[in-house]
């Protein structure tokens, strides 16, 4: 019959060859009117001529194949040179067509074609394969050796015994270095699991949202502190527990009963420890000082993991005394407090991009003892550092500093990592003093809160480009030859700012670059923006149409669509009444795990982090119209928010953002997604930068399983350098903990975690015997497997 379809016909083909070319032909014609590519227009239409080719069974369809294939080659060397991860979209899905319509069974049954035909297909394929072969042996990254014979002099701090752990990053500088080299590069490979335990603090049903308005975002991001022969963890929902470093097993643990049920990121990363002075009269001569996510600090007795009852309220401290009116889940602590020179000093979360007039920003410092305020940083006051009396409010809505501190005791002061005054994305409503210290990095003498110095790294901060951790601090030399004291600051930009952290000049020239302009009405946007021009950048290259990315050229074309209906151009693009895209964003290049630093060879190392956001604003009115959002003077709580918008209260505008992810969930800028980078502090350039995990843990759908290429991947979670010349990092969304040589950047050992390890891993000595721990539990932010495990790795 006339409608029978031919039992020869490659119906199967010549369909697929119609569904791609239909595809690429109407994706095609919508880029090309905006000004894109014509390619796609003019492969979709030969690939629909192929289809009919095929259906004929005419020996042309090869032919056609063979010039399609040919022509997307030299069209990709054109965008995209020799980059491997470039060519893949562009060439994978051709060269997979092309290979299918060669098959003997297809090629011989149902193609009666002259051997010319396949002949030239087959070049064009194989043209394409080593295309890619030799794409793929060249080198991605920078390539080089550390010398360590450059600089022999031990210069690690030494204010905390070498076989401890005592702050967030082992000392209150900050570096995240374990003088310790009994693992080393020459033996790493032995290492093995010693211990496992797990807190019991597990993620709960409705925790797995990613941090919408809908649930909760669960994770274990805690880097534990070790004293004597014990560590000390806090988990998600605010538990303590203390272990025994040698055996993992749990000596004591608390549970505040933290009511979380308002707060959208549930996390602690860390502890404090204090011993009391001799002679001090307390229940508690040693103690650890843990944030709760209900907006309370308590103190625990280290032996015992009992409340300390002379502190505060019988051993817990409000955190919202002198805030004023505080909506549900809109302040709390995710960071360890600063304990340092008989001061307990932290600030806290305020939540993000939710309105103006929040709780105020102030950086607070209270007795470890008694838990009394001694003073709180408050920059609406005059004069800034004062201590408010029962009835007293602190500013409202002022820059918070929520990630961890870090401290110079002998210099007396504190630096705290400033984000901007709420909302995010919305500036106009901005005091002076909100504008003088937002992303900013402040030092605050420790004894009275006095502000010393500041240094700004964003000006009127309208991309969320809050400074999201302290300094790591370090000596370099002079220029004289005598040390001086400085330190770097990480950004979510990518930028390493090096400042004299007595005076905070800076030490690496900075010079301020003009930027986009062009603020919505009613804002504006700064002239220019800070630049690091003295040491090397970690910021992406601004994104262009041809170094967009996706899994196959139809992906990869839905991402050109987007980037020109986006407005765009380039870093500090402000947001704008559309999709405006940010790039670098709010998740960092370098977010709050910061960066290590071996004080001894004066080397950085920097696990980044590369993906694109989409952000929008717009106008109040019809979004409350809609009802998108509800009226609200800020009285009661939040009333509820439909979607992923930021309400924005008190401004003309709400808000949208969301990741740049192509309708198959996959990136719009091309791999590397994620780098892990060593930077010599005294040359001030890079001796190796290499791609840092790998697809396995991220397929599609939400699912485990991928090949694993090494992509690098999106990672959240710091790193830790050893005396041992190694790099430890978990981070990674392939839930793997990784070795590296501090040398060459090189993968030296690995081990395979039981959850995601979004948490920056540390080293201890015990009995003779050094450890690495780190905490997987996951990260919902990131999809990793959710756990409760602390692993700790040895030699046999």
């Amino acid at each position: 019959m006339e409608n029978t379809i031919h039992p020869k016909r490659p119906w199967l083909i010549a369909l697929l060859l119609l569904l791609i070319g239909l595809a690429m032909t109407i994706g095609g014609v919508w880029l090309t009117a905006l000004g894109g590519s014509p390619f796609y227009l003019l492969a979709g239409i030969a690939l629909l001529i192929d289809a009919g080719l095929a259906w004929r069974r005419h020996s042309a369809a090869l032919w056609v194949m063979a010039l399609i294939l040919l022509a997307t080659i030299i069209w990709s060397l054109y965008e995209v040179g020799f980059n491997f991860w470039q060519l893949e979209p562009r060439l994978v899905m051709v060269t997979v067509l092309g290979i299918l319509l060669l098959l003997p069974w297809v090629r011989r049954k149902l193609f009666p074609a002259t051997r010319a035909a396949g002949l030239a297909l087959g070049i064009a394929v194989v043209a394409a394969v080593l295309v890619m072969i030799f794409a793929a042996t060249r080198p991605v990254g920078v390539s080089g050796t550390a010398d360590f014979t450059a600089r022999t002099q031990d210069a690690h701090d030494t204010s905390v015994p070498d076989s401890d752990w005592l702050y967030y990053g082992r000392t209150a500088h900050g570096d995240r270095f374990a003088p310790l080299d009994q693992i080393n590069a020459g033996n790493v490979q032995n290492l093995k699991l010693a211990w496992s335990m797990r807190t019991g603090d597990t993620m709960q049903p409705g925790e797995d949202q990613g941090g919408t308005d809908a649930g909760h975002e669960f994770n274990f991001e805690d880097t534990p502190i070790k004293v004597d022969n014990t560590l000390y963890v806090c988990t998600g929902h605010s538990w303590v527990e203390a272990i025994d470093a040698a055996t993992g097993k749990v000596n004591w643990k608390f549970n505040p009963n933290a009511d979380t049920k308002a707060d959208v990121y549930l996390a602690c990363r860390g502890v404090s420890y204090y011993k009391a002075p001799e002679g001090t009269v307390t229940d508690c001569p040693e103690r650890i000082i843990a944030p709760v996510l209900d907006a309370r600090m308590m103190a625990l007795n280290a032996k015992t993991g009992r409340l300390c009852q002379d502190f505060g309220d019988h051993g817990y401290v409000s955190l919202t005394q002198y805030l004023g009116h505080v909506p549900a889940g809109y302040h709390f602590v995710t960071s360890p407090p600063m304990v340092v020179n008989d001061r307990v000093i932290l600030g806290g979360w305020i939540f993000d991009n939710r309105a103006t007039n929040e709780p105020s920003g102030a950086v607070r410092a209270f007795n470890p003892i008694n838990g009394q305020l001694i003073w709180a940083w408050d920059i609406g006051h005059n004069p800034e550092n004062w201590t408010p009396g029962p009835n007293d409010e602190l500013t409202r809505g002022t820059p918070n500093a929520w990630g961890v501190y870090t401290a110079d005791p002998k210099l007396g002061l504190v630096y705290l990592p400033t984000g901007n005054a709420t909302p995010d994305y919305y500036g106009g409503e901005r005091r002076p003093f909100d504008e003088k210290y937002s992303s900013s990095t402040v030092a605050l003498d420790i004894n009275t809160g006095a502000p010393r110095w500041h240094f700004q790294n964003v000006h009127h901060d309208l991309w969320d480009f809050d400074v999201p951790v302290g300094p790591s601090l370090v000596d370099l030399p002079g220029p004289d030859g005598n040390p001086v004291p400085a330190l770097v600051q990480t950004t979510k930009r990518g930028e390493f700012f090096m400042l004299n952290r007595e005076t905070g000049q800076p030490i690496a020239p900075v010079e301020e670059k003009k930027v986009p302009q062009g603020a919505v009405p009613g804002d504006h946007t700064s002239p220019t923006q800070a630049f690091s021009v003295g040491m090397p950048s970690l910021a992406p290259k601004d994104l262009t149409e041809r170094s967009l990315w996706g899994a196959t050229l139809i992906d990869q074309m839905v991402c050109r669509i987007q980037f020109r209906n986006s407005v765009y151009h380039g870093q500090f693009t402000p947001p704008q009444l559309k999709n405006t895209i940010v790039y670098p964003a709010f998740d960092g290049v370098i977010d709050w795990h910061g960066a290590s630093i071996d004080p001894t060879h004066k080397i950085l190392i920097a696990n980044a982090n590369y993906i694109p956001f989409m952000v929008s604003l717009a106008p109040r009115g019809p979004a409350e119209q809609q009802g998108l959002v509800q009226k609200w003077n800020g009285s009661g709580n939040e009333p509820p928010v439909k979607g992923n918008f930021s309400p924005q209260y008190g401004t003309p505008y709400i808000g949208k953002v969301h990741p740049w992810l192509d309708p198959i969930g996959v990136p719009c800028n091309p791999p590397p997604w994620g780098t892990l980078t060593a930077i010599d502090l005294v040359k001030r350039q890079i001796i190796w930068q290499h791609p840092i995990g790998t697809t396995r843990d991220t397929g599609l759908f939400g699912t485990h399983t991928n090949v694993p290429l090494p992509t690098g991947i999106f990672n959240i979670g710091g790193n830790m350098v050893t005396k041992g010349g190694l790099v430890f990092i978990g981070a990674t969304a392939d839930d793997y903990l990784r070795a590296v040589d501090e040398r060459t950047g090189k993968v030296v050992w690995k081990a395979r975690l039981p959850a995601g390890g979004q948490a920056t891993p540390m080293s201890y000595t015990v009995g003779g015997k050094q450890y690495i721990v780190i905490a997987a539990g996951g990260h919902a932010g990131l999809g990793t497997r959710s756990g409760d495990y602390v692993l700790a790795y040895a030699l046999p």
